[in-house]
């Protein structure tokens, strides 16, 4: 599941970052332990059992490749932006139904069964569309309908899977449902349910920018970021720590090696750059931020998106449709100047001045 901590840090104070060092589910910690431990367990190895002389010599030699420019280690860095950006897109991607549900929901009329049928069936239209798309690109929701047989149990009619199946195609089919959805538009602007050219032209800007948002998804998950980029990273890093686990051996101080004066067993700041680059590299170029839609904790929660979505396209267009309180004044109808109360634990920003600008008082 997505791992949230916003709350932890909605508020300036001292340790506050720093709490969140010692959490271990979603951590960079749970994410990188196997690779480190197998660092360290190399490193060891070779701290014990090295032959002196030849060693020492092996080590300087990888040392001057790791204290130099010559393995582009600090390209991660930069690789960092390009995959943060393509997870946030993806994110942003997500098809959400609610701008498209309050459209059907102020624009379909009808409180009788066919106007309740005919919005109920744009949504549930809309949600499987989206459903499709996700079982295309997401194991988790691949593992909760791995048949379309299983669809039909949340979303499709038997009737409709067999219109889908009817339709040969050799690409993926998950813009029918949205077809279904403008043509019954169009019949309900035929039947009167939508009063004017202007609401259906409504529904269908709304329509095409939801579909827009699942072809989105569907092409982020068919192009990926080159492969030889995200390649080009990883051998970097870990060559990188390659020779590092040699060339960062602590030698003999007596033998008057440069930079060798202390033998400190443990590589400390070794240990850092393992933790922080592979960090990286796993982060970006592992399965957390390159691919959002599997299992880790932090990959979308596309199951419950699905829920959500439909339980409120259903609600809105529903349960909601018309379903007013009675209009009455409000609680101000007769004061030109009030103010909305505060509570104690809030009163003290009442006194503050209302902002006008930087330059307002000059």
């Amino acid at each position: 599941m997505t791992i949230s901590y916003s709350l932890e840090v909605a508020n300036v104070r001292f340790y506050g970052f720093s709490r969140l060092l010692f959490r271990w589910k979603g951590s960079i910690y749970r994410l990188l332990y196997k690779e480190f431990l197998v660092f360290c367990g190399v490193y060891v190895f070779f701290s014990i059992f090295y032959q002196q002389d030849l060693f020492e010599r092996v080590a300087l030699y990888c040392d001057q490749f790791t204290n130099s420019n010559f393995i582009p280690v600090l390209f991660v860095l930069f690789y960092v932006t390009q995959a943060f950006n393509r997870w946030w897109g993806q994110y942003t991607s997500f098809p959400l139904p609610d701008n498209l549900m309050m459209v059907v929901s102020g624009n379909v009329h009808g409180a009788d069964e066919r106007g309740r049928l005919l919005r109920r069936t744009l949504m549930r239209y809309a949600n499987l569309s989206s459903v499709l798309i996700l079982r295309s690109i997401s194991t988790r929701v691949r593992k909760r309908f791995p048949t379309l047989e299983h669809v039909v149990e949340a979303f499709m009619t038997t009737h409709e899977l067999k219109n889908f199946e009817s339709l040969h195609s050799d690409f993926n089919k998950y813009w029918m449902p949205l077809t279904w959805f403008s043509n019954l538009a169009s019949r309900a602007r035929e039947e009167g349910r939508v009063r004017d050219d202007i609401a259906l032209r409504l529904l269908m800007d709304e329509l095409n920018k939801y579909r827009t948002k699942c072809s989105l998804l569907f092409h982020y998950d068919w192009i990926s970021i080159p492969l030889v980029y995200t390649q080009v990273v990883t051998i970097a890093v870990y060559s990188y720590f390659a020779f590092c686990v040699i060339g960062r051996q602590f030698l003999n101080p007596e033998k008057g090696y440069s930079g060798h004066k202390l033998d400190m067993y443990v590589p400390v700041f070794t240990l850092l750059q393992f933790f922080f680059y592979t960090g990286w590299l796993k982060l970006q170029v592992g399965e957390l931020i390159i691919n959002p839609f599997g299992e880790d904790d932090d990959d979308f929660e596309t199951n419950q998106l699905i829920d959500r979505n439909l339980q409120v396209s259903m609600l809105a267009v529903d349960d909601m449709y018309q379903n007013l309180a009675p209009i009455v004044k409000d609680k101000h109808w007769n004061q030109r100047h009030f103010s909305i109360p505060y509570t104690l634990s809030t009163a003290a920003e009442s006194q503050r001045p209302a902002f006008k600008g930087s330059t307002f008082d000059m």
